[in-house]
């Protein structure tokens, strides 16, 4: 899947199956709950610290929400993420 097509996807299904994004400020709310997620992953299973009991351990779910986020902020706000990493 391309990146274009992600975002195509990400799209339909908020479309069809959610109700509506949510606003771009909520989004980026979630986008940093999302990262921290993410991070305290990393910082277990990488670094010094140790899971809790009952602590989800998916390292490629949690990436996979930042990227849901992300692009539901890319289509909110117009950006081609494909043509904003070939500029990066």
């Amino acid at each position: 899947m391309t990146i274009e097509e992600a975002q195509k996807t990400v799209d339909q299904w908020i479309r069809t199956h959610g109700v509506r994004y949510f606003s771009e400020l909520t989004n980026l709310a979630v986008l940093t709950e999302e990262v921290g997620e993410l991070a305290r992953i990393m910082a277990r299973t990488y670094g010094d610290q140790s899971f809790k009991a009952g602590e989800k351990e998916d390292l490629g779910d949690e990436m996979a929400d930042v990227l849901w986020v992300l692009l539901c902020l890319a289509n909110q706000t117009g950006v081609d993420l494909t043509e904003a990493l070939k500029k990066t």
